[in-house]
């Protein structure tokens, strides 16, 4: 085995080798993953219930971190309830979303998200071990005063949600399956 100049560390394709190898183990076992759905996300909420236990019982805040966990995660919730095409972007599709009926299309297209459900969960998934990581670096944990950092979360949620809401309201979609529509059959 080809040595650096420091004896005993592996020589710089090893090490790239061997991230390669981590990188397809770890592709590998989220790929894995795909179909169990409900499984994800309870995995999730686990960790999302260690990172608030990891806050409450440790000597710090970490107010910064869980501010910047909770603005990505505002950010990604949008992203997953907004359509893939925006129709305030595009000037000649009318006021018609993929959802809906245009002149032109004899049939309605289904809502595609801008970022679909795995991505979301997978995004979530890596900010929350990020997140519960940098609580076990002691410098992190800044010293600010909080109730602006939560009022200001708090604000900028409210204003985002409604613009959202909003948006839904004016194309008229929603982002989520309720389930298949059921027709009764009439007797008269």
């Amino acid at each position: 085995m080809p040595t650096t100049i420091d004896e005993g560390l592996p020589a710089p394709h090893n090490f790239v080798s061997f991230t390669t190898l981590v990188a397809r183990k770890y592709q590998n076992l989220i790929e894995r993953t795909i179909s169990f759905i409900p499984q994800r996300w309870a995995f999730v909420g686990f960790l999302f219930f260690f990172y608030i236990l990891r806050v409450s019982l440790s000597s710090g805040g970490w107010y910064v971190i869980t501010y910047a966990l909770g603005i990505f995660l505002l950010t990604r919730f949008i992203a997953f309830l907004s359509p893939k095409w925006d129709p305030e972007l595009e000037e000649d599709s009318g006021d018609s979303l993929p959802t809906t009926l245009n002149r032109n299309d004899d049939e309605a297209k289904p809502f595609i998200r801008r970022l679909p459900e795995f991505l979301f969960w997978h995004s979530i998934f890596k900010a929350l071990f990020i997140s519960i990581f940098c609580t076990f670096i002691p410098f992190l944990d800044l010293p600010v005063f909080w109730p602006i950092l939560l009022l200001y979360f708090i604000i900028i949620f409210s204003v985002t949600m409604k613009k959202q809401i909003k948006h839904m309201i004016k194309y008229k979609y929603i982002p989520f399956t309720i389930g298949k529509k059921t027709y009764t059959k009439n007797n008269n």
